[in-house]
């Protein structure tokens, strides 16, 4: 064995053999189009590369077999390489590669799981070498995410990302590349001469084809989806969003917070499908929260992409509440990986609040120790209850620091409106005008929306009042105003707690 490698050791066998509600092994059914019955053993293979921390690549080849574990496959066995760049035609070269197939068949494994992507080629030759079915870390993902959709949306989302993952990786299953309806020469019916088509040919155009009705049928249930968000932000509701490393207990914490009832599940990826309940804090401000999908380092771009429309549920989101998982090895790893996706799709500007739960798994003393690491202002149980109340304190003071502060100027016969503002807000000042009720007040960012047709443009208005001459003693103009269509953040900056 290379200097520089991890030794090969066998990994702590999970068989998910006679598992009560175990799922079969769907992993490779594009390329086999089988599904095994019981846990199908499989060889795990990881690459530490130059410039990458040894403790790292093992951390994420761990985790590589609690995904494996959810699938369906049972690892027997691990093997972890270091080189400087991968190999361009099999990514841990041909000497290594040997060393696999033998591993593999040492142990019966006809399944064979990186814990990288894997270009076509070299996941064609790999296959090719090892005589064994090979499946990257993204296949296994989406694969799991297969298993655990449970909505119209949730499938369709799976499949597309699916489908465009594996359309360059489709090659001749059928080992013939026979032209279809084709002909050499002069030879072949009238009408069939020419070059026809391959039968790798005809698949990615029906690949693409199923691509296309899947963007349409998910374009149709997006637009249900944002007529519900829609509804939500006319409600003037503050949104929060659950968002966090996979299987951090954010559904635990849902339901512990709303009694949502959904299914929480100590395995990778148990949610999906986003739930959204009504949450009442201490003081009486009613809020939605949302349960999202979890994230995992490497998390598939084709994923993110198809899981747009349901990820929009964190971007519009008024506040993140992070979950991070304090029996976490490297929590501070997590975190980043979380934010990176968070970037990835535009809520990096979302204001977070870290939330450190599991703490009743971890020895007490440590507790202190975790929330200075993490930066989380508070620690909970979701499965006990501990902290909850904590929790929700500190959500209504980090709610109350991201209020802001606007002028509006209401027509008397709305009045809906004014006892909206002093319900959904803090009225500061309020005087009646002849043109009906001013009043200034602060609220969130969600509720503020509400009242943005009847918001006062105070450029305007004092521009007004030094023409007339008059102005309020506290230097607001008086008079006609005129209303200023400026979205939340031109109504200042955040008012501090």
């Amino acid at each position: 064995m290379s200097s520089g490698e991890r030794p090969r050791h066998p990994l702590s066998s999970r068989s998910r053999r006679g598992h009560a509600g175990a799922h079969p092994s769907t992993i490779g059914r594009l390329a086999t189009g089988e599904t095994a019955d019981d846990a199908e053993p499989a060889v795990l293979v990881g690459v530490a590369l130059a410039g990458h921390d040894m403790r790292e690549a093992e951390v994420s080849l761990d985790e590589l077999e609690r995904l494996a574990d959810t699938a369906g496959a049972e690892a027997v066995e691990t093997l972890l390489q270091r080189r400087d760049t991968p190999d361009p035609a099999t990514y841990i070269g041909g000497g290594k590669a040997r060393e696999v197939k033998e591993t593999a068949g040492s142990h019966e494994a006809r399944l064979v799981i990186f814990d990288d992507d894997l270009s076509p080629a070299q996941q064609r030759n790999l296959e090719d070498l090892l005589d064994r079915r090979v499946v990257d870390r993204t296949t296994l993902i989406l694969d799991i995410f297969a298993q655990r959709a449970t909505s119209a949306e949730g499938k369709v989302q799976v499949e597309l990302a699916q489908l465009r993952y594996q359309l360059p990786r489709l090659r001749g299953k059928w080992t013939y590349f026979s032209r279809v309806g084709g002909g050499s020469g002069t030879r072949g019916p009238i009408g069939t001469r020419g070059p026809g088509e391959t039968q790798l040919e005809v698949d990615r155009r029906r690949v693409r084809t199923r691509i296309t009705r899947l963007e349409r049928e998910l374009a149709h249930l997006d637009r249900g989806r944002r007529t519900k968000r829609k509804g939500r932000r006319e409600a003037g509701l503050v949104r929060l969003a659950l968002v966090g490393y996979t299987n951090t207990g954010k559904s635990t914490l849902l339901n512990a917070l709303t009694h949502a009832g959904v299914t929480a599940e100590d395995r990778l990826f148990s949610t999906l499908d986003p739930t959204t309940r009504r949450l009442h804090l201490p003081h009486g401000q009613p809020v939605l929260v949302s349960d999202t999908v979890g994230f995992v380092r490497k998390l598939p771009h084709h994923l993110v992409d198809a899981f747009q429309s349901t990820l929009e549920e964190v971007t519009e989101a008024d506040l993140l509440l992070h979950v991070v998982d304090a029996t976490s090895v490297d929590p501070n790893a997590e975190i980043a990986a979380v934010r990176e996706v968070l970037a990835e799709i535009g809520a990096e500007r979302v204001p977070e609040m870290l939330v450190l739960n599991k703490v009743d798994e971890v020895a007490p003393s440590d507790v202190p120790r975790l929330l200075r690491v993490t930066g989380a202002p508070v620690a909970i149980s979701a499965r006990h209850g501990t902290g909850l109340a904590d929790l929700q304190d500190a959500i209504g003071i980090r709610l109350r620091s991201l209020l802001v502060e606007l002028e509006i100027l209401v027509p008397f016969a709305r009045g809906d409106i004014v006892s909206a503002a002093y319900e959904d807000g803090d009225v500061i000042d309020v005087r009646h005008e002849p043109e009906g009720t001013w009043l200034r007040l602060r609220t969130s960012t969600a509720a503020a929306g509400r009242f943005r047709r009847w918001a006062v443009d105070p450029a305007a208005e004092d521009a007004r009042a030094s023409v007339h001459g008059r102005a309020s003693d506290d230097g607001s103009a008086a008079g006609d105003s005129r209303v200023s269509d400026a979205g939340p953040e031109a109504w200042g900056p955040p008012v501090a707690p």
